[in-house]
């Protein structure tokens, strides 16, 4: 699993680093940062996965 990000279109939001805080953060303006490009453990996995489901805008994507 692979996870990526677009910051170009990124609203800001904040549910991945909620859902997801060991695999992304947001910067100072609130645009999601990639901690974590291939998480590790399943639970990292599933929260990454949630996460790109709850993203607002798909700045979030994974690839499997």
């Amino acid at each position: 699993m692979r996870v990526t990000v677009n910051q170009d279109v990124c609203v800001g939001a904040g549910m991945c680093a909620l859902t997801a805080p060991r695999v992304f953060d947001q910067d100072e303006a609130g645009v999601v940062t990639l901690l974590v490009a291939e998480p590790g453990d399943e639970e990292a996995r599933a929260t990454a996965r949630e996460a790109a489901t709850l993203c607002p805008s798909g700045a979030v994507r994974i690839i499997e």
